[in-house]
């Protein structure tokens, strides 16, 4: 079983939520301690190190790498798809590993 870790960008995520969406998130991340490896799709680019998963009705991405070395998985960040915005999730984990903030 892995252990579980949330930087902070992803815990001040969920804190905002409201409690439904928290609650989903939450219980999508525990899922994360049996088999990581296995849950979610790999991310291309420089963001290969990395994996998603969808939660609350396929609207968030919880971005997170596995480090089978520590047997933990660090919930890196969370947040909402929105294609073609500055604000998707995607491009904002691309600036977060550009500028080194997850190394």
């Amino acid at each position: 079983m892995y252990s579980l870790k949330l930087t902070n960008i992803a815990a001040e995520f969920i804190k905002k939520l409201d409690k439904k969406s928290q609650s989903q998130i939450i219980e999508k991340i525990e899922l994360l301690k049996e088999n990581p490896l296995e849950i979610g799709k790999q991310l291309k680019g420089n963001l290969k190190d990395y994996r998603s998963i969808r939660s609350v009705g396929q609207r968030y991405r919880i971005i997170y790498k596995v480090c089978e070395t520590e047997v933990i998985v660090v919930i890196a960040a969370i947040g909402i798809r929105k294609d073609g915005d500055k604000k998707d999730i995607y491009e904002l984990m691309k600036k977060y590993v550009k500028i080194g903030l997850f190394d």
